[in-house]
């Protein structure tokens, strides 16, 4: 099944127009006729099936012959990952947590990040194209760029952890996942996060935790977060 996107198709509706853009990829570039089917999701949970009623390629019009909804996942998973300092690396992330089921991601801005200006229009295609790849009806939330002391400062529910690579008292992530709960999870820069930066997060009840033996990558070290949740609560 391929799958089309559009923030704008909604349960009530009878028809829809595609925008512009995605009418001439539909048409043009996919050679769809009308009475062809088409798949959509709205990014909440709704798979749209439809049949293409105008094929315009300026504006798709296609008629809503059924929709379905999906569950609402059980967990809420949340990485706030630092940029890293080459940016395919942390495009690469952005579409296999995706890929993975990932819910939410925060960039942030740490005392060691090299990289702080962040392609959010770019992440966000990133991030809709994974999503219609691996047909999940679900899109993440790509927030806006925050710096760790100020994301440190906002309430959120569940288990919250910090990876890092210091030398202390660290338990491993596998042994304190619980399934069916929400969960935040930072990961440092290359340079990993500062000493400060880590009694901060401690401070605010993060849970300090290891990944594995081996000194991992950004982008991997998120990857493996990303999966070890999703396992758990599978």
């Amino acid at each position: 099944m391929q799958l089309f996107y559009s923030p704008t198709i909604n349960e009530t509706l009878t028809s829809f127009i595609f925008d512009k853009e995605e009418s001439k990829h539909i048409i043009k570039v996919l050679r769809k006729q009308e009475r062809d089917i088409l798949y959509v999701t709205n990014g909440l949970g709704f798979l749209f099936k439809t049949e293409i009623a105008l094929a315009s390629d300026s504006k798709c019009t296609v008629n809503v012959l059924s929709f379905t909804k999906q569950e609402t996942p059980k967990f809420h998973m949340h990485l706030a990952v630092a940029p890293t300092k080459m940016n395919e690396r942390y495009e690469w992330f952005l579409e296999k947590a995706t890929e993975i089921g990932i819910q939410e991601i925060t960039p942030i801005i740490c005392d060691h990040s090299e990289r702080k200006v962040i392609k959010m229009d770019r992440y966000q295609k990133i991030i809709e194209s994974a999503m219609k790849q691996s047909l999940h009806y679900y899109l993440p939330k790509l927030n806006e760029p925050i710096l760790l002391k100020d994301f440190l400062k906002i309430e959120l529910k569940g288990q919250k952890y910090i990876a890092h690579c210091e030398e202390t008292n660290k338990k491993s992530l596998k042994s304190q996942l619980l399934p069916n709960e929400d969960v935040t999870l930072l990961i440092g820069p290359e340079g990993d996060f500062s000493v400060k930066e880590i009694e901060m997060a401690l401070n605010n009840k993060y849970i300090p935790i290891s990944l594995g033996e081996t000194r991992l990558r950004t982008e991997t070290a998120a990857i493996v977060a990303c999966h070890s949740v999703v396992f758990i609560n599978n």
